[in-house]
């Protein structure tokens, strides 16, 4: 017989009628000596038909550390029992830990009332599997029995549940139920997972769990040593005050849990050494892979019953009914395991979240390292990276931040000294320039741009050329320390040998990629055609990945229409401001309109961002992908597209597209025959750039990544708080209870993800390295949100959100190479705004090439083009040409043309072809350099340091050490054993030597000698 065979028996009970049962008939007591298990259930008296006692004797079971221990009854004399079980922690008996909370909702029987019970499992309980109900829930009615007015579908979602919840028994958790709760219509189910259960998911999970072995970790020596202890001494007040962030000297050596090797591991305190993160990992995983295949109502009769008789052989072969189809088809409403307790309030015990919530969700602590290895610890390794990376990520931005305020700075020190923005201001260079618009707008004097013209060299002179290729190479650095510290993360957390392979041995299939290949395979068998092993192939998604690519392309191209609306807007804004006759309307015009249609972009954006994350979600939930890992990737694929599109598409035109296809004077360009292109201002775009890439920064990161953050989930609580308050307000007696713990966190928000955290600090990524030769600042601006967001996460995980399950990562997964990715691209695009949207090369070209003296004098003169006034096209020339106050003959405007003058007028000139080359030039040779010094500094960084790869072969030695000596051991007493038992059998045979003809019996009736290996 197999090991992990059960034997199931019921018991009739022995009364019509009786409460609270703890029944074991005496002679069965010889019959259940190596298991016994027994159901104890406190309910309100039911008929003894709906009762029943269930014994299962599971044989020969050889789990190693399997924990039996007698059922403990409740103490229903207790004054207060819900302090005993520390308001929802613990069970009722005050000892068995919840490990995990499954929600339901129920609906009042016909009869207008509802069964309330407070009823648990006994910590040995086993049931039967499917055939059997479960003890205290009554047996289902049969067919013509049903209530009266009963509520089928209510009554299929407490079959589904009875059964799933049996199921979870024979698994080996225990169960215990709460309906009599301060929140009206809601069931919770608390589970815990004993001992044996806790060992067995361990193993098969590959848990690296500490053993007993401790060895020293190496420390520095000599010099860096005292560097080291320097910086400690330093950094100190900047540390937070918890156990888990201070530096250790030795570490214990870790191992994959093994029942068969428990004497390798500390178990002094079993309590504690599963901690809540672990033991809620293994519920969930359980919960995952059990199944309930029955429905109480899909049985019919004749050809129908048949038909779910098939239907229902299909749901099992395909495990349909899992936890997370249970929460799909509303049979569980939530699932989720416990915070450790309150975070604030008086007489609160110490425990993980209280602490987090002072020493990390606290914004009085903004200037702290965060407590990662605590955050591992509570939240998993998941959440513990992100929380890690998004600390090294707002490190890095100070250097890069300080960079940026030097660059900042030299240009506000050198503005007086850049004599083209001083022959700009001249009033005596008297430069008349041609209009920017037809008809309404009249000729202006160059000087009136002074102030534009000033700013724009805060961020166009050479430094930002430099802080170009600084930040090119920061990235690269960044991301290279990043992987490091990764390194390090996965050595400090024993995720050196972890491979996703492990966890996809665990990765279960979607709840909705089963139900697709439910309805195709009884597509298939109403066709008569054979259906073993389906699943879904590229065939039956193409109509799915038609319409993502279809919805993408529409998505995409709404983005480019809104933009190209919002161009309208600034063309007509700026036609119409012309006309005002105030000189000051006049001069104000280009700001006005710059910053009013960045404003519309930055709420378009925002919106959209919303909309396009919705979307790229149903774009995933059609294409069914199979596992929750390949949907959370394409999920953040579409996402990340749509969100950059949205983000960068206004910032892209400003940056290359803006007065690149405006024609000339008498020639222009027209938007539906009546809009002029716009120009870019005599100092260049840079300056718009610069405006519209802050606008959309800043306003971004404090409306959506702060304000939404903060004020939604607080609305949300609020609402929910006036909720409550009505329901309170008409049941006092309820209201004065002290809520448990599960329904406090059924309260709060549920975990959505990480993708939301990562999506936002990836645009701000883009924003930092893509345009940052346009604006030097952008890295500090991102510091200072970055120091406010990881304490505004902080603080929603600890105190807003239920706690999320843990779950096992040693990397960021897919944002790793998104960052990458945005890193190369930063090079190229900084190439292409510092050579065609700064005058950074057209000042290098006129200062070598055409410069009569060496000097930048006769700059501007150079890069403007004359036009005669009499070649405008009819109807196009100003309506007041005397506005200046003169008659205006010549008009400059900016490009590279041949004088009117010339044989070839208005012609490209030679000028252009040659800052064109340059330009180019420039790219190719910015690009490749940049290109190949990041690659350096990738190379000459090792992926693993030095200190963290010895540790690791330390610890692989001392592991080979252990079972060596172990299997040493093993042959030593082995072969002390066969000496000792040698030596005896002479003995025998020299005081009997007749007995020489039973040599064996001899042997075998002497002192035996025990074996404890």
């Amino acid at each position: 017989m197999d090991k992990d065979e059960i034997h199931l028996r019921r018991l009739p009970a022995p009364h019509r009628e009786f409460c609270g049962v703890d029944f074991l008939p005496e002679d069965l007591n010889e019959a259940l000596e190596e298991t016994e298990m027994r159901v104890n259930k406190t309910y309100s008296c039911l008929p003894a038909e709906e009762k029943g006692i269930h014994i299962i004797n599971i044989r020969a079971i050889e789990d190693i550390g399997y924990d039996q221990h007698e059922s403990t009854l409740l103490n229903s004399l207790s004054k207060n029992p819900d302090a005993d079980c520390k308001y929802g922690l613990y069970f009722r008996d005050g000892k068995r830990k919840v490990d995990y909370i499954l929600v339901y909702q129920y609906k009042k029987s016909s009869a207008g009332r509802t069964v309330t019970r407070r009823a648990h499992y006994d910590s040995t309980t086993r049931s039967t599997k499917q055939e059997q109900p479960l003890p205290g829930k009554g047996v289902q009615l049969e067919t013509g029995e049903s209530e009266p007015h009963m509520d089928y579908h209510e009554d299929d979602k407490r079959f589904r549940r009875e059964e799933y919840e049996g199921n979870l028994v024979e698994a080996g958790l225990e169960l215990e139920h709460d309906e009599d709760t301060k929140i009206h219509g809601i069931g919770f189910v608390k589970i815990h997972a004993p001992w044996n259960v806790l060992c067995r998911e361990a193993e098969f999970l590959k848990l690296k769990m500490p053993t007993k072995k401790m060895y020293q970790i190496s420390q520095t020596h000599g010099l860096l040593k005292k560097i080291n202890s320097v910086i400690q001494k330093i950094t100190e007040p900047i540390q937070p005050k918890v156990a888990e962030h201070k530096p250790q000297t030795v570490k214990r050596l870790s191992y994959p849990f093994s029942r068969e090797k428990q004497h390798l591991f500390d178990l002094s305190d079993r309590d504690s050494f599963f901690d809540s993160k672990t033991r809620s990992t293994v519920v969930y995983e359980i919960l995952k892979r059990t199944t309930c295949t029955k429905a109480k109502y899909s049985m019919g009769k004749g050809e129908g019953r048949k038909k779910e008789a098939t239907l229902l052989n299909k749901r099992r072969k395909c495990g349909k009914y899992g936890i997370t189809s249970l929460l799909a088809n509303g049979v569980y409403s939530a699932a989720y395991p416990l915070h450790d307790g309150d975070y604030e309030g008086e007489n609160v015990e110490p425990n993980d979240r209280k602490l987090l919530c002072e020493e990390w969700a606290s914004y009085g602590v903004f200037y702290k390292y965060q407590p990662i290895d605590l955050v591992r610890k509570y939240f998993g390794e998941k959440i513990g990276l992100y929380f890690a990376w998004l600390g090294v990520y707002t490190q890095m931005l100070i250097p890069a931040s300080i960079v940026g305020i030097i660059v900042f700075l030299y240009g506000c020190a050198t503005v007086d000294e850049n004599i083209p923005s001083m022959e700009m201001c001249d009033q005596r260079n008297n430069i008349t320039m041609c209009p920017l618009c037809d008809r309404t707008c009249s000729y202006w004097k160059m000087s009136s741009a002074c102030a534009t013209a000033r700013a724009s060299h805060l961020f166009d002179n050479p430094a930002t050329v430099f802080f170009s290729v600084f930040m090119a190479l920061w990235a690269a650095t960044f991301m290279e320390h990043w992987k490091r510290k990764q390194m390090r993360l996965n050595y400090r957390w024993d995720l050196t040998g972890f491979e996703e392979e492990e966890e996809a041995v665990k990765d279960h299939p979607r709840a909705e990629y089963e139900a697709k290949v439910l309805e195709k395979s009884l597509r298939k068998e109403h066709k008569h055609k054979e259906t073993d092993k389906e699943k879904l192939t590229w065939k039956d998604r193409f109509p799915a990945y038609l319409t993502n690519f279809v919805g993408i392309i529409f998505m995409v191209g709404l983005t480019f229409a809104i933009v190209f609306g919002v161009i309208i807007y600034r063309i007509s804004t700026a036609a119409a401001l012309a006309i005002s006759s105030t000189p000051s309307g006049r001069s104000s015009v280009r700001v006005t309109v710059t910053a009013t249609a960045v404003i519309i972009n930055l709420v378009v954006i925002i919106i959209l961002d919303e909309v396009y994350g919705c979307i790229a979600r149903w774009l995933t939930q059609i294409e069914v992908p199979k596992t929750d890992k390949n949907f959370e990737e394409r999920l953040i694929f579409k996402a990340f597209l749509l969100k950059f599109v949205n983000a960068y598409t206004p910032i892209f035109y400003v940056a290359f597209f803006k007065g690149r296809f405006v024609g000339r004077p008498g020639d222009y360009v027209y938007i539906f025959h009546s809009f002029r292109m716009e120009e870019c201002a005599p100092g260049g775009c840079l300056m718009e750039l610069c405006i519209q890439l802050s606008i959309i920064m800043l306003g971004k990161q404090l409306i959506q990544n702060n304000l939404f953050e903060i004020g939604i989930p607080k609305m949300k609580k609020f609402i929910r708080y006036m909720k409550l308050k009505h329901q309170h307000s008409l049941d006092h007696e309820e209201h004065m209870k002290k809520k448990q713990r599960y329904e406090v966190d059924y309260n709060l928000e549920p975990f959505a993800g990480l993708t939301p955290e990562y999506m936002e600090m990836i645009i701000q990524f883009g924003f930092v390295t893509l345009f940052v030769a346009s604006f030097p600042l952008a890295p500090l601006f991102a510091l200072l949100n970055n120091i406010i967001e990881i304490r505004l996460d902080a603080k929603k995980f600890v105190t807003e959100l239920r706690r999320p399950v843990a779950v096992r990562a040693k990397d960021i997964g897919i944002w790793y190479n998104i960052l990458r990715g945005i890193g190369k691209l930063a090079v190229i695009i900084n190439a292409f705004v510092i050579s065609f949207t700064s005058d950074f090369i057209p000042r290098l070209v006129y200062l070598y090439m055409y410069s009569e003296n060496g000097t930048m004098h006769g700059f501007v003169n150079h890069t403007l083009s004359s036009f005669n006034v009499s070649d405008f096209q009819a109807g196009t020339a100003p309506n007041d040409p005397m506005d200046l106050g003169y008659e205006v003959v010549i008009c400059r405007y900016k490009d590279y043309r041949e004088p009117p003058w010339s044989e070839n007028k208005y012609d490209i000139s030679k000028d252009f072809w040659a800052v064109l080359a340059a330009r180019l030039a420039f790219v190719i040779v910015f690009q490749n350099l940049v290109m190949f010094m990041s690659e350096f500094v990738d190379w000459i960084i090792p992926d693993i340091p030095k200190d963290i790869s010895q540790q690791i072969h330390k610890e692989k030695v001392l592991m080979v050490e252990v079972f060596m000596r172990e299997e040493q051991g093993k042959l030593q007493m082995l072969e002390t054993w066969k000496d000792k038992d040698k030596k005896k059998g002479e003995n025998c045979n020299n005081h009997s030597p007749r007995l020489s003809r039973s040599h064996s019996g001899s042997l075998s009736s002497c002192h035996s000698y025990p074996l404890d290996v």
